[in-house]
């Protein structure tokens, strides 16, 4: 049985490599995508189990049209558009989620998480995710 992929989108080059160590030596096939409009590419072409999101992209990560402006519209956006209505989303914040929960939830997010929290507490909710 061939491993679960995971796509992992942040803007820093130094917490992907970090999170795809720790997604790997987990099991999981992980796929790196600095810009979510690099990502949907991949999305189309590796069709990923979930897609880890991070929140926060700088402004000039927008493209042209600026449909990734906004991380939330971004996740309705993959939902309709980008191929992934069966993925579950799990977007990633280094600050306090508390204030995006509700956002996150109505975008079709399917979950949640700081970048701080431990591993244990990301894997069991990838996994939930996953099963």
């Amino acid at each position: 049985m061939s491993p679960k992929k995971i796509l992992l989108v942040d803007d820093n080059p130094v917490f992907l490599k970090g999170m795809s160590m720790k997604l790997q030596k987990a099991g999981f096939e992980v796929l790196t995508a600095q810009h979510v409009s690099v990502a949907t590419g991949d999305l189309r072409e590796a069709k990923p189990d979930l897609i880890l999101l991070d929140i926060n992209f700088p402004p000039d990560m927008a493209d042209a049209a600026g449909v990734f402006r906004d991380v939330f519209s971004t996740v309705e956006w993959l939902r309709r558009m980008g191929g992934a209505s069966g993925i579950p989303v799990l977007l990633i914040t280094g600050a306090d989620s508390t204030q995006y929960t509700e956002r996150a939830r109505q975008a079709g997010a399917a979950g949640l998480l700081q970048k701080s929290c431990g591993t244990p507490e990301l894997m069991r909710t990838i996994n939930q995710l996953l099963n």
